[in-house]
């Protein structure tokens, strides 16, 4: 037991970088599938050893794992888990395992794709079980290059455009990432994220507060690009319109999420002060993404596009979440991540069956589906209201969460209130968020209704029901979305609750 938690955690980040060195070595395309299936579902289940290991009553950070790297520069790799970032590395390992099942039909350049495709998960498992800052920026640069190439070469018409709208975006952030980190630096030469909150608390008095401010900033912009929240999200609809479904389901499930474990693991931690002082500002840019991103769904007649849109409206409930400094809030935001993950995946595949045998995707065009694909349309609709947040299903307690924490931090005695928020404030912020709520159930239902209901159309009667590969990439994502609708305390709240009250003894 010794030897697995020293080592598991390396064991995981690195075995799909072996995977990839592998599939440079196999000959068929058959074999390729069947190698990058082999390396996704040995990661997947050696994932499931960390539940074994993992301490589920602590909320520091376990099973660490350290080497000098620089030694000149006190660089190390250095890993670590925790409650915040163990559902992540779950949600990271299923869905990453579901994507390569959908990606069974790639026939262009096999080889290069399941070889980015496992680099790609490494570079996602190394942002969240990095616990040195250089090294999660290494990691954080470096998934962007898998998915630009898999943007760029396996994308549609425009994938040049969009790769390289989305590789520009996203290094832009990266940049002002790095000026945080090499400040971080110059104030405590050091970079380990178990001990830097604590270095850069008492180096308070050499660090000024405008200082802060604008590094929190910077880093706030860096993550908050990656989210993406409004006005930063413009790189997202172009990206998953090109991206293959497969892509489209990692980049949505996986990647955003690499923005908001960003702000819980680096942002607030190490600018407590900032975030408290811009509170509004950052509560204020989640609630704009909650409706913008709900409204441009709702005025979307492409289908992939809607789902896009969605995303930056479900994800702006996490910024609100980080925002509100209630643990119920930060609770429901790091709920919703998952949760997210799994029911976004799971709208992309949905709108990719449809795709591959439509050839189009626009919303005006669909009806009757429903009687020709009766399978498809019932597995279809366990995605639609996940994701508009259903009871019983995996998108209502985040959002419940959120909302609630939100109207609890108006209540004297919270964070908020001790800075000085009034009601005034705080209410407003929760009323509009619950109205971008109901815009989300209004564009769900409405799409649900173009594409499934009303007269056949005599051009999809002749439509294929759902095979066994949709079949086996759709239900295990259906699955845990009912798992995590009904056992939401069992599934996360167990493991994030000690890990938050950490957090928030950090935050102050």
């Amino acid at each position: 037991m010794d030897w697995l938690q020293h080592n598991l955690l390396t064991a995981l980040i690195f075995l799909p970088m072996i995977g990839a060195v592998a599939v440079l070595f196999v000959r068929s395309n058959g074999a390729i599938r069947w190698t990058a299936f082999g390396v996704t579902a040995a990661t997947f289940l050696l994932s499931l050893l960390l539940l074994l290991a993992f301490d589920w009553h602590a909320g520091n950070i376990q099973m660490i794992q350290t080497l000098n790297w620089i030694p000149a520069f006190n660089v190390q790799y250095k890993v670590g888990i925790d409650g915040l970032s163990l559902p992540l590395v779950l949600l990271t390992t299923f869905v990453t395992l579901v994507a390569t099942i959908a990606s069974w039909d790639v026939q262009r350049m096999t080889r290069g794709y399941f070889v980015l495709f496992l680099l790609l998960e490494t570079s996602i498992l190394g942002v969240f079980l990095s616990m040195d800052f250089f090294l999660f920026y290494v990691f954080f640069e470096v998934s962007l290059l898998p998915m630009y190439f898999l943007i760029g070469i396996w994308g549609g018409p425009r994938k040049e455009y969009a790769a390289i709208k989305f590789f520009l975006y996203t290094l832009f952030g990266s940049v002002t990432l790095l000026i945080v980190l090499i400040g971080v630096y110059l104030c405590t030469h050091s970079f380990d994220l178990t001990i830097l909150p604590q270095l850069l608390h008492a180096k308070l008095g050499a660090i000024p507060p405008a200082t802060a401010r604008t590094l929190f900033l910077l880093a706030m912009f860096a993550f908050l690009i990656k989210v993406p929240a409004v006005p930063l999200h413009t790189w997202l609809p172009d990206a998953h319109v090109e991206a293959s479904t497969p892509c489209s389901m990692i980049l949505a499930a996986l990647l955003l999420k690499l923005g908001g474990y960003g702000i819980f693991r680096i942002a607030y931690p190490l600018f407590p002060d900032a975030a408290k002082d811009l509170w509004l500002l950052i509560a204020v840019i989640g609630v704009v993404s909650i409706i913008y991103g709900a409204l441009c769904a709702m005025a979307q007649s492409d289908f992939k596009r809607l789902v896009a849109y969605s995303s930056v409206s479900h994800m702006g409930l996490v910024v609100l979440g980080a925002a509100m400094l209630t643990p119920a809030a930060v609770n429901g935001a790091i709920f919703m991540m998952v949760s997210h993950g799994i029911a976004s995946a799971m709208m992309f595949f949905v709108v990719g069956v449809i795709y591959d045998r439509a050839h189009h995707r626009e919303l005006s065009r669909f009806g009757g589906l429903a009687s020709t694909m009766p399978g498809y349309w019932g597995l279809s609709t366990v995605a639609f209201f996940a994701n508009l947040g259903l009871p019983g299903l995996c998108g209502f307690i985040g959002e419940v969460m959120v909302i609630l924490g939100t109207f609890q931090a108006a209540h004297s005695g919270s964070i908020l209130r001790k800075l000085g928020a009034t009601p005034l404030q705080i209410y407003p912020l929760a009323i509009i968020a619950c109205f971008g709520i109901v815009l989300t159930a209004a564009y769900m239902l409405w799409a649900m209704q173009r594409v499934f209901f009303g007269p056949v159309r005599a051009e999809y009667q002749s439509f294929p029901e759902v095979d066994r590969r949709e079949i086996a990439v759709l239900t295990p994502l259906a699955v845990m979305a009912v798992l995590l609708g009904i056992f939401p305390y069992a599934c996360l709240f167990v493991i994030t609750s000690a890990t938050v009250v950490a957090w928030f003894k950090l935050i102050g």
